[in-house]
């Protein structure tokens, strides 16, 4: 007889789905019983819990329900205790002083005689010594017996109980209580029910950090249960779903986070995410990467709630008009580091040296650090462009390029620039003959090399502009933006055609000798 699981509980089928049992019961026209289940994975589900026109269960993802039959299949979790034996606590073999083991790195093919082992064994089984505990993926459904999980491992700092069979917030803090020493805890990829309005006063009182990321937690739900964490700071909620963060309960809490992450949500409206994030007035870092956000507006009279922040990455959204990064600047006018790759805005010419002239305070873009030398060529670039670019009086250029006054002032006017340092605009841009080669060149820029070229292209930059950025520039001009930068393999073709292996992606142009006229051979290793 198979064990029935009940509404609300987590299961994982053998075929490796994960579920949320929302109904179990009969179904009109069959016999026996069902169990209605919410998968986690949508692509499993064949309707909203409507079978024949009638309702048996709902689902918060469209489609992702279905009905299965109890059967041994079915796996409905372990205790935490029990999961963490299995993971942590080896079998005594009892054998003799010598044990034969293989060489995992050999293939089977080395074996060798291990003297002691039951002795190393007996000592990883002192839990009591576990600092960071991972228990994601080990099915834990409940916590223990009172005092038991205190008694076995008090000390844990760390623990990942991502994609458990998990389904309250009851069952978390059961745990959690039992842990005084913890600060850090993942359960990311769990659906837990709705938090209650109380928990035991001691369930989260030391946490510092929450990952709750594919959970499918709302704004809401986080600020409820944020209320139980007063030292909390880092808080990731990736991946749930989210368009809008509004009715959160506000608390003193909120005040104390410094990171937020909101990767791959539907978070597009900007001056939405500023006014929901009032609350948060130490926040320092925020990723709102992959979600959509198509513009920054301009800030106007409305208060910036984001005006300490210092860590924004907004790569892989939809910002596309250069204008956007004057108004970020008017959001975040002490932004350090900022990402912006794979925007539609980053394939302009010149879209790295815009970005670091209008953001003064910016030391980092996309990963890759600002030298001081850059910085200044960049802006002397910026003062040229917007003086060939924008006619008319300062007040015409101060209408599209906010920062045209400040820099003047620091570099004088661009005619007095290019009076006093020879600045023409082409003395600050190289161009560069790229050659895309199909095979991994030899040593030497052959006739054979020339014959493996699938093609070549010319691109005009800076000579400050460091290898990392370069390489992406090179990926966007032959058309590659999909392939990671870490498999753009560049040499540069020397004056007695030997190529140079160019590998040091915080090195500038100047520094490998590239100039005008110099040629770069570049070949892409498919993806693994």
């Amino acid at each position: 007889m198979h064990v029935l699981p009940a509404e609300g509980s987590r299961i994982y089928i053998l075929s490796g789905y994960f579920g949320t049992v929302k109904y179990v019961g009969p179904v009109d026209g069959t016999t026996g019983l069902w169990l209605g289940v919410e998968w986690d994975d949508s692509n499993r589900g064949k309707h909203d819990g409507i079978k024949d026109g009638k309702r048996y269960f709902e689902c918060r993802v469209s489609n992702s329900g279905s009905f299965i039959r109890p059967s041994s299949s079915i796996c409905c979790g372990c205790s935490f205790l029990q999961a963490l034996n299995n993971k942590y606590v080896e079998t005594v073999h009892g054998t003799a002083s010598q044990e034969k083991i293989v060489l995992g790195s050999s293939n089977g093919a080395i074996e060798v005689e291990a003297v002691d082992l039951d002795k190393i064994r007996g000592k990883f089984a002192n839990l009591e010594r576990l600092r960071e505990v991972s228990l994601d993926n080990e099915m834990v459904s409940t916590g223990n017996d009172p005092g038991e999980i205190l008694s076995t491992c008090p000390n844990i700092r760390g623990l990942d109980l991502s994609a458990t069979l998990l389904s309250s917030w009851d069952v978390v803090a059961m745990i959690t209580a039992e842990l005084p020493q913890l600060e850090r805890l993942a359960l990311n990829r769990n659906r837990l029910r709705p938090p209650p309005s109380q928990l035991p006063a001691s369930a989260c009182l030391r946490l510092s950090e929450i990952q709750l990321n594919g959970t499918w937690t709302s704004w809401e739900e986080f600020t409820s249960i944020a209320v139980f964490m007063p030292q909390l700071r880092i808080a990731e909620l990736g991946y749930n779903g989210l368009t809008f963060l509004s009715h959160a309960k506000i608390s003193a809490v909120l005040s104390r986070i410094e990171i937020l992450n909101f990767d791959s949500n539907q978070l597009e409206d900007w001056r939405h995410i500023s006014e929901a994030l009032t609350p948060c007035t130490s926040l320092q870092r925020l990723i709102l990467s992959s979600n959509g956000i198509e513009m920054i507006p301009p800030r106007s009279s409305c208060p910036s709630h984001l005006r300490g922040l210092k860590v924004l990455s907004l790569s892989s959204n939809k910002l596309h008009n250069s204008r956007d990064i004057d108004q970020l600047y008017e959001w975040c006018p002490q932004l350090e580091t900022l990402s912006l790759a794979n925007n539609p805005l980053t394939e302009a010419f010149s879209a790295r040296q815009q970005v670091i002239a209008k953001i003064p305070p910016l030391r980092v873009l996309d990963a890759t650090a600002i030298s001081a030398k850059e910085r200044s060529d960049s802006e002397l670039f910026y003062l040229s462009f917007v003086a060939k670019t924008v006619p008319g009086r300062d007040e015409d250029k101060m209408k599209e390029h906010r920062q045209w006054k400040t820099l003047c002032m620091k570099h004088g006017r661009p005619a007095e620039s290019t009076a006093n340092r020879d600045g023409r605009l082409s003395r600050y841009l190289i161009e560069v003959k790229v050659h895309h080669c199909s095979e991994p060149p030899g040593a030497h820029f052959t006739q054979e090399l020339e014959g493996d070229l699938i093609t070549s292209a010319s691109l005009r930059v800076l000579s400050t502009m460091k290898l990392g950025p370069f390489r992406l520039r090179v990926m966007k001009a032959l058309g590659a933006c999909k392939i990671p930068r870490n498999n753009i393999h560049v040499w540069l073709r020397m004056s007695d055609d030997t190529l140079a292996l160019l590998q040091n992606d915080d090195q500038e142009l100047g520094w490998w000798g590239i100039e005008s006229g110099s040629h770069i051979v570049v070949h892409m290793a498919q993806q693994n």
